[in-house]
């Protein structure tokens, strides 16, 4: 009878823990698991002495890290948009575009014609892609339906989705992303029918995990975003924002007064807002695919980030518009590159601190025991590596909840 208990070996470990010593890698680490949870970590032969009738299983040497975390993604919509890239580099922004009837609007049409079986099945091909970088957890974003029974629709698909792959998601209802066409009253009627009437429908279905919000000149206001999240607390559903991308709302300030898990882009957002991030514990997630995609010159403010110790995620954002990217190690490498970030700067911003905004930390993001044994085992010498190349196929196997995958999961 097969044992219940298996014992990883010849493993190069980066737990990615709490850093005391940044970037160490234990080189003869070995990691048990039992019911797909980490119970141990230490040297094989001593967790071998130990459990006796585990199963090992010979990792050759490779490098082991938590699985990778892609904390922002819109991942689930119908249609394409890359008309909307070829108007982009015309010369035609990205503001131009949306209230034109671009942009977000055109993929809420998209949507509106597909069933959610139909939803489940476009979102597919991005997702098997993500699990070829070594994802093992991503949240989906609702955002493209408007209406209530379109979001829930979304939703559903999201739930559904999690179980076509081995791959924890999280749901966020994208609750305030676009004012529909044609919504009689404009963004503060539909911000009261979103509080009074869509926010408590959506909590009432356990749907949803979170609740996001786009607070920006062409979305929402700062009044508007935080009477969502403040519904949203109320109704037991953490927030998000979108901050701070295309100008300064001072929307990262509002996403740490109103105690939100995280605030995204950052583009704009200024030492003030910075400051309010580290003194709530609100995590800063940087996508630096929207930055490349629209060809942005202001970077978000690294360095005072860095400073004032906030912890700094990455994510692809992966959307059809803005962010057309299903590649986490390729975010890696523009963060590096176009943001400056360090490897391990970039590493922690796919495992620990994309765990924490999540609010997930305590289940995943880490090697550690009691965590699930969520693991991506790499084919490289070096943890650089894995930032320094673009197209590279590094993933030698994912471990989900202590079950094997090969890399091409996607096309088993």
């Amino acid at each position: 009878m097969p044992s219940d208990t298996r014992l990883y070996t010849g493993a190069r470990l980066l737990t990615m823990r709490e850093p005391r010593e940044p970037g160490r890698i234990d080189e003869h680490g070995a990691i048990l698991e039992r019911g797909g949870r980490i119970v141990a970590l230490g040297p094989a032969e001593q967790l071998l002495r130990a459990h006796p009738d585990c199963e090992p299983i010979e990792l050759a040497g490779r490098l082991v890290t938590p699985g990778l975390i892609d904390c922002h993604t819109h991942i689930l919509y119908g249609g394409e948009r890359s008309r909307e890239s070829e108007r982009r580099l015309a010369g035609e922004s990205y503001e131009v575009i949306a209230r034109a009837g671009g942009g977000i609007l055109s993929t809420v049409s998209a949507c509106a014609r597909l069933s959610e079986a139909q939803l489940c099945a476009a979102a597919l091909p991005r997702i098997d892609a993500l699990l070829a970088d070594g994802v093992t957890t991503l949240e989906i974003k609702s955002g493209y339906g408007l209406t209530l029974e379109a979001e829930l629709c979304m939703l559903r698909a999201v739930r559904a989705l999690a179980s076509l792959r081995p791959v924890s998601i999280r749901a966020t209802y994208l609750a305030a992303h676009a004012l529909p066409a044609g919504f009689l009253g404009g963004a503060e009627a539909y911000i009261e029918r979103v509080c009074g009437d869509f926010l408590p429908a959506v909590a009432a279905s356990g749907l949803a995990d979170a609740v996001d919000a786009y607070c920006e000149q062409i979305a929402f206001s700062s009044a508007q975003v935080q009477r969502v999240l403040e519904t949203a607390r109320q109704l037991g559903l953490p927030g998000k924002v979108h901050a701070d991308q295309l100008s300064n709302m001072h929307a990262a300030a509002l996403a740490a007064r109103c105690h939100a898990l995280s605030a995204d882009h950052l583009e704009f957002t200024d030492a003030a807002g910075v400051m309010a991030l580290a003194r709530a514990g609100t995590v800063a997630v940087l996508l630096p695919g929207a930055y490349y995609f629209l060809r942005q010159q202001q970077p978000p403010p690294v360095q005072l980030l860095r400073e004032a110790a906030v912890p700094i995620a990455v994510a692809t954002d992966c959307n059809p518009g803005t962010s057309p990217l299903a590649s986490l190690l390729t975010a890696m490498n523009l963060a590096a590159v176009l943001f400056g970030l360090s490897t391990m700067e970039c590493l922690a911003g796919v495992t620990r601190h994309a765990a924490r905004a999540l609010g997930v930390l305590e289940e995943c993001g880490s090697l550690e025991p009691g965590k699930w044994c969520d693991l991506a085992i790499w084919s490289v010498e070096q943890p650089a590596e894995l930032v320094h190349a673009l197209g590279m196929r590094a993933l030698h196997a994912r471990v989900w909840h202590g079950q094997w995958q090969p890399a091409a999961v996607g096309e088993r």
